[in-house]
């Protein structure tokens, strides 16, 4: 006979992550991007990218940064994944209204397919919309085609690209944006009239 489940370890769950979070958090976003993209550059350059992108002291900046926030999705007891959000400026292609930038968004290749990836994505969009936000605007490698087409079903649209140093290889990433409200499902709310 099995052991009952504890409560809601099952259950998939979003928290913002905190301090005490950022070595694990540093550790699987290291992985994560190991995992989806060292195989297919130079080795030097992504040694380079990773040693300048991650180690517990950045990410622990990441998440005290208010500026920023960091979404951690959690499931049967474990990270599943985690989508960096940041307030800044973004390139000039990207018009939309009161726009915030998804810098980082990956969930462990364990969990692919079983809903994690669209929930952390209507997660992140609640998360801009308390911020204010009415744009989600993101860069993702014109080689990443599972990403891409991930984006475009979630309703991103392609609107110009800039470039992305890995390490010292100027890699060109395409930007894609979404509106706020369609992320979630929502018609557009008009803008309130100023009184």
């Amino acid at each position: 006979m099995s052991a009952p489940a504890t409560p809601g370890r099952d259950a998939l769950t979003f928290r913002r992550a905190t301090a005490a979070d950022a070595a694990a958090y540093s550790a699987l976003a290291r992985q994560l991007a190991t995992d989806t993209f060292a195989q297919h550059n130079d080795p030097d350059d992504f040694a380079l990218y990773l040693r300048e992108t991650y180690g517990v002291a950045r990410q622990a900046a990441e998440i005290a940064d208010p500026d920023s926030v960091v979404l951690l999705a959690e499931l049967e007891g474990e990270i599943a994944g985690y989508a960096y959000l940041k307030r800044g400026r973004p390139p000039a292609c990207v018009t939309g209204a009161s726009p915030v930038e998804i810098s980082r968004f990956y969930v462990a290749g364990r969990w692919h397919g079983r809903g994690v990836a669209q929930a952390l994505m209507r997660r992140t969009a609640e998360e801009a919309r308390e911020w204010g936000a009415r744009t989600v605007w993101l860069g993702v490698w014109e080689q990443n085609h599972r990403g891409r087409a991930f984006y475009a079903k979630c309703g991103y649209e392609e609107v110009g690209s800039h470039v992305f140093m890995l390490g010292t290889d100027a890699q060109r990433d395409l930007v894609m944006v979404a509106g706020v409200d369609a992320l979630l499902g929502e018609a557009a709310h008009p803008p309130r009239p100023a009184r």
